[in-house]
């Protein structure tokens, strides 16, 4: 779960002042450099930035509020976060038009329905990524060899989260090809998957059914996010849904077991399936292979899980994995209980 705004504030502003030292006397430039993560926490406006980078610490800002805060909070507190997350996304775009984050997560606070925010991003996907591309293009160009990859990441990162917010919505929109597409577009763009568009791509190859678009996804993971194996929650999923609506109980069962493996003390979150609000910045980042990862991994999972009437309210592969877990652990599951 790589996009980190806090990380990305910082990377961003080491950026921009690497380039004001350069030039100058190298030793001065060691020390200065030095004070750098001691000035960025408690003199950040004494290091120079553009109001870009201005903007960009206010979404910083408003994703603590809104993706790591705004889930745990009560009524009351919600409301505040929300709105103190809307005023800065505000100031962001008042400094920076062109801040793309900002336009996004703006537009996503305002409107919860998954089927206008996917038309919002498709109609300026294209703006979006010719914007990122040419900025890209001017920062390599102020960059020496060592700088230009990382610059050139920074650079393009409002894109691939713009494209794996796309890929996320027309999923849920139930627009799988075209959320097939949006990963594809950004695993392109992205050969080492900062977004973690897999996790995207496997849902949607299960909805539709992809065996063999399954198995090559798993073939590729070595490629897309070393040293993580295909055996993340994702792509179990999706394998159990495949063999479950197959009939291939034995193997879905069997794979529920390797997902237990892998997740250990993990059964009820799959016997629970709560869902929890998708990131507005990013894909939520937590610990590989923990309760946390799993919890995320289970709320996406919904569109498979709720598929088809069922009397507990969890959908048929929902139900069917909450007793498999529930076996397989010795955890109690209340059958009778509707709903998660």
């Amino acid at each position: 779960m790589a996009h980190d705004s806090r990380r990305e504030d910082y990377l961003r502003m080491s950026l921009r002042f690497a380039l004001s030292l350069d030039g100058g006397d190298p030793a001065r430039a060691a020390r200065e450099f030095a004070t750098f993560g001691r000035r960025l926490a408690r003199e950040r406006d004494s290091l120079p930035q553009s109001d870009a980078d201005r903007a960009f610490h206010l979404v910083s800002l408003a994703t603590e509020l809104v993706d790591y805060r705004l889930p745990f909070a009560g009524d009351a507190l919600a409301e505040t976060l929300v709105s103190r997350g809307r005023a800065l996304l505000d100031e962001a775009l008042s400094l920076d038009a062109g801040c793309h984050d900002a336009a996004r997560m703006r537009f996503s606070l305002d409107t919860p329905s998954a089927e206008e925010r996917h038309r919002f991003l498709s109609e300026r996907a294209d703006e979006v990524r010719a914007a990122c591309e040419a900025e890209r293009e001017r920062l390599c160009d102020t960059l020496d060899e060592a700088r230009r990859p990382l610059g050139a990441s920074v650079a393009m990162r409002p894109w691939w989260r713009w494209l794996a917010d796309m890929a996320e919505c027309a999923l849920i929109c139930g627009r799988n090809r075209a959320a097939i597409d949006a990963c594809e577009r950004l695993l392109a763009s992205d050969p080492r998957d900062l977004s973690d568009a897999r996790f995207t791509l496997a849902y949607a190859l299960a909805k539709l059914e992809d065996q063999p678009g399954l198995e090559r996804l798993a073939a590729r993971y070595p490629a897309l996010a070393a040293p993580r194996a295909a055996d993340d929650a994702w792509i179990r999923l999706a394998q159990i849904a495949l063999a479950h609506k197959s009939y291939r109980l034995a193997e879905a069962r069997r794979l529920t077991e390797r997902l237990l493996d892998a997740y250990p003390g993990c059964a009820p979150t799959l016997i629970r399936q709560m869902e929890i609000p998708d990131g507005r910045f990013a894909r939520i980042r937590v610990p590989a292979y923990g309760e946390d990862e799993l919890i995320v991994a289970v709320s996406e999972g919904v569109v498979l899980l709720q598929e088809g009437m069922e009397r507990t309210g969890k959908g048929v592969l929902g139900a069917w994995l909450a007793r498999a877990a529930a076996e397989l652990s010795g955890e109690k599951y209340d059958e009778g209980v509707v709903g998660p």
